[in-house]
């Protein structure tokens, strides 16, 4: 019985450990990449002498990775920010306002499909519109379109988490006399925590990860990271040791960010599937 209760973890814990191995993988190949030189990487080699020199590349001074870097930063924590401020309010209106069943299923259902269609078609109006207000080529531009791309998404799940809030607590609250605001601040915000940190994760790496609108509507001063990453594959030759180098530093706000936050984004995500 005893052999049977060991044979079974291992046979457990070694399907997790390939399992994790297997995504885990790709990482390590490209951080490993960053660290070649482009023969070694063409060639294949297994062993090899680890260089600064691909990091070196992508920080020189004819490199706009950096800039690239800062306005991805930008541009991924303001819209995160937005999106949690605007998911949130909307969210406690339609589950505590009382609306009709009608306008909560509407808005929700109406999410869905804005989220199933591809941002590339959105890019070009966004594009006409954005140049006739004087927001071509700027970073508020491209906040705005990751907000209104990423917002159904955290409409959703902020709307799951509120609406899991006890009615006791806030008809406790009202009855003490404290509004909207407050009530919001000191007994929603607190209850839902786990909520907005995994909605904030996601919306951050969805906006950091996002190319064909920052394609269509950014230019070199404004560019992001996957644009700056696209620019190592030119027509003739691709730079695949520096591409690997930039996708890995690239990688580091969303893994800090999971380190960080890894305690609420399992609660957050995992919320709901047990009563």
């Amino acid at each position: 019985m005893h052999s049977d209760s060991a044979t079974s973890t291992f046979a457990r814990h070694a399907v997790l450990s390939l399992s994790a191995l297997i995504v885990i993988f790709p990482f390590l190949w490209i951080v490993a990449a960053g660290f070649k030189n482009q023969i070694d990487l063409l060639l294949g080699k297994f062993l090899f002498v680890p260089t600064w020199r691909n990091f070196e590349a992508i920080f020189n001074s004819t490199s706009d990775f950096a800039r690239n870097f800062l306005n991805s930063i930008i541009v991924a924590s303001t819209s995160m920010v937005l999106v949690l401020i605007v998911a949130t309010l909307a969210s406690y209106s339609l589950y505590r306002m009382r609306w009709p069943s009608w306008v909560l299923h509407s808005l929700l259902a109406w999410s869905v499909v804005f989220h199933m269609v591809p941002p590339i078609t959105l890019a070009g109006a966004w594009f006409t519109m954005f140049r006739s207000l004087g927001l071509d080529n700027t970073l508020s531009g491209i906040i705005l379109a990751h907000t209104t791309l990423n917002l159904p998404m955290a409409l959703w799940m902020m709307g799951v988490f509120i609406r899991d809030v006890p009615n006791e607590l806030v008809d406790a609250a009202s009855m003490d006399g404290a509004r909207t605001p407050q009530i919001l601040r000191h007994v929603v915000l607190p209850i839902v925590r786990p909520g907005l940190a995994a909605t904030g994760i996601l919306s951050f790496i969805f906006s950091w990860n996002e190319f064909p609108v920052v394609l269509t509507l950014a230019q070199r001063q404004t560019a992001t990271v996957p644009i700056g990453i696209g620019k190592y594959a030119q027509e003739n030759t691709v730079a695949f040791t520096e591409m690997a180098a930039a996708s890995t530093l690239s990688m580091l706000p969303a893994f800090l960010l999971l380190l960080i936050a890894q305690r609420f984004i399992v609660r957050g995500l995992t919320s709901g599937a047990v009563k």
